[in-house]
């Protein structure tokens, strides 16, 4: 009987052709390793996104918004309610730049420390579920064809990484 083992695909539903189109097989990964996150670090209450930014700042102090979208290969629209969201849980702080008030510089706390350090395992638990469907020579391949595939098309993402991105100022 399909869906025992938890490995098998489901007979599709409506229009089968979606299940032959890869944006639409990564967009249902990009959720299901969201639903993933979100049930292994309930307790900390962060996003993926909040929990990349936050790993990011800390490691590298004083890094400007825009930096920080460069780095963490985020919209530059939305980064403002992210590191928000991260101000207000007291995670980082935003200091007011020296020579432009407009500009920002981002650090983190001792709080968004200890997050970091306390959420480790659930992260680490994340990615083991999300891969741990394949078999080990399979998530090797898998994870060496993705990272090329995310190389190859950096170029059209909306938020691209850039190959030296400088930490520091917006």
């Amino acid at each position: 009987m399909a869906g025992e083992t938890g490995t098998e695909m489901a007979e599709p539903t409506g229009d089968k052709r979606l299940i032959e189109m890869p944006g639409h097989l990564i967009r249902r990964l990009q959720q299901i390793s969201f639903a993933l996150f979100l049930n292994e670090a309930r307790a900390f209450d962060v996003t993926p996104v909040q929990y990349a930014a936050l790993v990011a700042i800390n490691d590298h102090p004083g890094i400007g918004q825009t930096a920080l979208c460069n780095m963490i290969a985020f919209d530059r629209s939305t980064i403002g309610g992210v590191v928000g969201r991260l101000q207000r849980k007291k995670l980082i702080n935003r200091i007011n730049g020296a020579h432009d008030r407009r500009t920002k510089s981002l650090h983190i706390t001792p709080a968004g420390r200890r997050l970091i350090r306390d959420i480790a395992p659930a992260v680490r638990s994340t990615q083991r579920l999300i891969l741990a469907p394949l078999k080990a020579g399979q998530r090797s391949a898998f994870m060496a064809m993705l990272k090329h595939l995310v190389h190859l098309n950096n170029a059209h993402s909306r938020a691209p990484l850039r190959a030296k991105e400088t930490p520091r100022g917006n």
